[in-house]
């Protein structure tokens, strides 16, 4: 456990680097703890898997997709009350947190609109080749799902080598993900954030076309 104040941008950024996280037990708990699962969460970026139904979808372009548009909303998307979530671990602390991670660089957003609304999107932070996915919310059928699918285009064709999911879901298996053990994540950490990574190798509103074929050309 750490004290609220004891946890700064640059602190997290080290953890990150070390393999941990933070999380509140739900966004009323002001204290946060260091997270270290003994079963990480991954997504192969070289074995993503896009089902033929959504891969129409993308393609379709039913949702516009934006990066780094929309930082306070995605969050605030992600720690909003949801069907089979009444609450979340998004506090204030976590909130203030990686807002001063996105205003320096190393926190993103993947954001599906539609209409000129914000209908779904994730967040997460980068450090060096690595990607470490937080959190995802969705008020639009797949909209959270396209955002991931663009999420690892954009991984592939910036030269990312991890993502980072955390834990793994059954919702995020069917794309490919899978849990590999602490020591074994720890070694594809420390490789991936060596590496130098461009998060804006496509462009910031990125056509559904050109996400797939960056998605074909690696797997």
């Amino acid at each position: 456990m750490s004290r609220r104040q004891e946890i700064t941008p640059q602190v997290l950024l080290k953890a990150y680097a070390l393999g941990i996280f933070p999380m509140a037990e739900d966004r009323d708990d002001p204290t946060l703890y260091w997270m270290d699962p003994g079963q990480r969460g991954v997504m192969p970026l070289d074995a993503f898997h896009v089902p033929k139904r959504l891969g129409r979808t993308v393609r379709s372009d039913l949702y516009e997709v934006r990066v780094d548009t929309a930082f306070a909303d995605v969050v605030a998307g992600c720690a909003a009350p949801a069907r089979g979530r009444m609450t979340t671990w998004i506090n204030e602390r976590i909130v203030s947190l990686y807002t001063a991670l996105f205003e320096g660089g190393h926190a993103h957003t993947v954001e599906s609109w539609l209409d000129g609304r914000l209908v779904g999107g994730l967040y997460g932070v980068s450090l060096g080749g690595a990607f470490f996915g937080e959190s995802m919310f969705s008020i639009e059928r797949d909209a959270s799902k396209v955002a991931l699918i663009h999420l690892v285009a954009r991984l592939n064709a910036g030269g990312f080598q991890l993502l980072d999911t955390q834990y793994n879901t059954q919702h995020l298996s069917q794309f490919g993900a899978l849990e590999i053990t602490r020591a074994d994540y720890r070694r594809r950490l420390r490789k991936a954030i060596a590496k130098e990574a461009d998060f804006y190798s496509l462009p910031l509103v990125c056509d559904g076309s050109l996400a797939m074929q960056s998605i074909s050309q690696i797997s």
